[in-house]
């Protein structure tokens, strides 16, 4: 396959693909449209809880999907001892973050749901690490432990109303605020300040940890740093980086929590966790982690990018040798250049260089590489 031809996202998503399917996940494909209750009692766990309903020739409610994992979750039955490997690239229909209106959106991701242990957690992280990679190679992966944040929380002992409040804190990185809310309650929260400012790998995050009373002797604590020392050991010891700002619904994660981010766009491209408790949410006891990365976000990339339609425009005119502009086309091809011949530049055409052929020849007009 000539990958020049792909576009951002159609690269990403055969690249991901192929990297998913190497650890034996297999493609999950399912219907366009799910019932609309299944996303209404599942609303924050959305991207976006805009939804396009429409009703059915039965009476029936139902919304064009803008989720994958509840439709995966919904049609995945529980198993005791092996776990359900999928992935996915679906088309959802949301609100889109870079345009702020409805769009056929390709996503990607996958699934591990079912006995899920220190391996899966681990694999489905790293996959999320090299699907960056694919995409970028100036990407970084921010990782947290929901188990460690809502410990600390839990041990201020502060009002339903103050947690709140300190959640959206902690997302929002602000020291100030967790001060504020801190006082109001009557409670100190050095420690929590301590957790949400530390950022980095393992040497750096550990003695934080442990200056707060927390240690390899806690099991959240444990896991979290042996995921990411096995990371580390990996390739990604520059790319992946503890953060404990990153937090997520607790109505629906637990464990691990992590985000992903490239050079060029401000906000996460990729985003995933253990949402074990979403699973008891819909009556299942198994486990499960997943990630999607959202494809709308590469649109901005290539907004930055001084990206050509072609790389070179042939200008020909009417009743020219066919048999010389076909070997001039045939030698820029052949050579891995996209030539497009006319007999005018079209308008707002992006080209690196114009040629025209003429009786002595191919000339060149413009170069612009």
């Amino acid at each position: 396959m000539n990958m020049q031809v792909l576009k951002n996202d159609e690269k990403a998503i055969f690249e991901m693909r192929t990297l998913y399917r190497k650890y034996g996940y297999s493609q999950y494909k399912m219907s366009k449209f799910e019932e609309y209750d299944l996303y209404v009692r599942n609303k924050d766990f959305l991207v976006s809880d805009n939804i396009i309903t429409f009703t059915d020739t039965d009476g029936k409610l139902m919304a064009l999907k803008p989720d994958v994992t509840l439709s995966i979750i919904k049609n995945t039955n529980e198993s005791e001892n092996t776990v359900h490997k999928v992935y996915y690239n679906e088309n959802v229909y949301r609100v889109s973050k870079g345009t702020h209106s409805f769009k056929e959106i390709m996503q990607v991701g996958l699934e591990c749901i079912g006995a899920i242990d220190d391996y899966c957690i681990y694999e489905v992280v790293m996959l999320a690490a090299k699907s960056l990679e694919n995409i970028s190679e100036s990407f970084v992966l921010d990782i947290s432990h929901m188990g460690i944040v809502s410990g600390v929380i839990d041990s201020l002992g502060i009002s339903h109303a103050g947690r709140k409040q300190l959640v959206k804190c902690i997302s929002e990185k602000n020291l100030h605020g967790i001060s504020a809310v801190c006082d109001a309650e009557g409670v100190d929260g050095e420690a929590l300040r301590k957790l949400v400012s530390v950022y980095g790998g393992t040497d750096a995050v550990m003695p934080v940890l442990e200056s707060i009373g927390l240690d390899r002797s806690n099991p959240d604590v444990n896991k979290l740093m042996q995921v990411v020392a096995a990371l580390e050991g990996c390739g990604f010891k520059n790319k992946v980086r503890i953060d404990f700002s990153v937090i997520s619904d607790t109505k629906y994660y637990n464990g691990f929590v992590f985000k992903g981010f490239i050079e060029g766009i401000s906000e996460s491209i990729l985003s995933g966790g253990q949402y074990d408790n979403l699973m008891r949410k819909v009556g299942k006891s198994c486990g499960a982690i997943g990630f999607a990365v959202y494809l709308d976000m590469l649109e901005r990339l290539c907004e930055n990018e001084n990206e050509y339609d072609v790389d070179t425009v042939i200008l020909y005119e009417e009743g020219c040798d066919l048999g010389a502009l076909n070997n001039a086309v045939s030698m820029l091809t052949a050579n891995g250049k996209t030539v497009m011949a006319q007999k005018a530049v079209p308008e707002k055409i992006k080209y690196k260089q114009l040629l025209k052929l003429n009786e002595r020849g191919v000339e060149i007009i413009e170069n612009n590489a």
